[in-house]
């Protein structure tokens, strides 16, 4: 993907209605690559077939979208990832890896991401393959289903023009507290913004006692109108602690370093990565030799021109969840365009959130109509106090 002109003066905010467009567009393809990967599921499913399905859906459902702009980029904003049972995050297996099977009972993480134009939506739900109003999930999985659950719902409710990152990690925080369960160390929810899925913004989930200790005011970020996030929300029975293993890395994104790499594989590698998917996060099974991909990747991580997005598990035992969405800050309120799939039916835990506050917090609607409603009183009771 080549690099935009720097002169180009196009509104890129969602002040404009052609940005909206591109976004909700970017959304409704994630959302239904979602339904078809969460439908399929099953047992005896294959990961990497599952992997390579929701990348090639996504690829033909953006090629269908403004076909008279042959210019525009679209396509795969993050690739599909399948991460089962103790595996967080980032598993998207090569043809060369072992796949992975699932079982009944499996709790499957799954992640994945579009764009047109560079405005990025992306999405992760996760499921438990055989759950269902008739089979439900309990006991401590349960609790961190509705445990992440509900935190990306707080999370939703909270971030809005005027709030905070320490407001939302707080409450999520809380919401874990409640389930006996903990927010993923480290979890980073970004501000989105053209061709970047990593803005200056961030809010960090869980930061770990020492850098919670050495936190500076100048990290904190508040929100604004017109911004776009993705909301990262990842809940663990254990100790919020994620452990890396010998897994393969397979998710890459480019960085701005500069470096002349040395090898040919490598510099021919890197060049593919510049033009077919620019700042974007990859899959090395996207690119069109994987031995050379797998051989040129290790050059270029070395030298900080890729950074890797590495495979990372919770503790043998313990259960992990983790949702994903994107929100638009517009001026008539918070838009979630990327879709929610629980269901809350197939999930009971003994469990609940007391907290007097939170569940008042809960208790709003998220929907644009209401929210603009409210907005409407709170501007006529102003009036009339004046």
């Amino acid at each position: 993907m080549a690099e935009r002109d720097a002169s180009d003066d196009e509104e890129i905010t969602i002040a404009s209605d052609l940005v909206v467009t591109k976004y909700k567009t970017a959304a409704e393809i994630a959302n239904n690559v979602m339904a078809t990967l969460i439908k399929e599921c099953v047992v005896g499913a294959s990961v990497r077939a599952l992997c390579q399905k929701g990348d090639s859906i996504i690829l033909a459902d953006t090629g269908k979208v403004f076909k008279k702009d042959k210019d525009m980029k679209k396509g795969i904003s993050f690739p599909t990832c399948v991460s089962v049972n103790q595996c967080l995050c980032c598993f998207s297996p090569l043809a060369s890896d072992a796949d992975v099977t699932l079982a009944d009972g499996d709790i499957v993480k799954i992640e994945l991401g579009s764009h047109i134009d560079g405005f990025i939506a992306q999405i992760g739900h996760t499921v438990v393959v055989g759950a269902s109003a008739e089979n439900k999930v309990t006991g401590r999985k349960a609790d961190a289903l509705q445990a992440c659950h509900l935190a990306a719902e707080v999370a939703h409710r909270l971030l809005k023009p005027g709030g905070s990152d320490d407001d939302v990690a707080t409450s999520v925080q809380k919401v874990a507290e409640a389930f006996e369960c903990k927010p993923i160390e480290g979890t980073q929810s970004f501000l989105m913004e053209r061709d970047e899925i990593c803005g200056e913004k961030s809010i960090v989930l869980n930061r770990g006692e020492a850098a919670a200790a050495v936190r500076k005011a100048a990290d904190k970020c508040e929100f604004a109108m017109n911004e776009v996030y993705c909301v990262d929300i990842a809940v663990t029975t254990g100790d919020g602690k994620t452990r890396a293993t010998d897994t393969r890395t397979t998710v890459h994104r480019r960085t701005n370093d500069q470096y002349n790499l040395k090898m040919k594989a490598s510099r021919a590698f890197f060049s593919e990565v510049e033009k077919k998917f620019g700042s974007m996060p990859f899959s090395l099974s996207g690119c069109e030799d994987e031995t050379k991909a797998r051989l040129g990747v290790v050059e270029c991580v070395k030298h900080g021109l890729l950074e890797p997005y590495h495979v990372l598990y919770d503790k043998e035992g313990e259960f992990c969840a983790h949702f994903r969405f994107t929100l638009m800050l517009t001026s008539h309120g918070v838009d979630r365009i990327t879709k929610s799939f629980y269901d809350p039916e197939s999930v009971q835990s003994e469990k609940k959130v007391e907290d007097a506050d939170l569940k008042a917090l809960l208790a709003t609607s998220t929907s644009l109509k209401s929210q603009k409603k409210k907005k409407k009183k709170a501007v006529a009771d102003a009036a009339a106090a004046q």
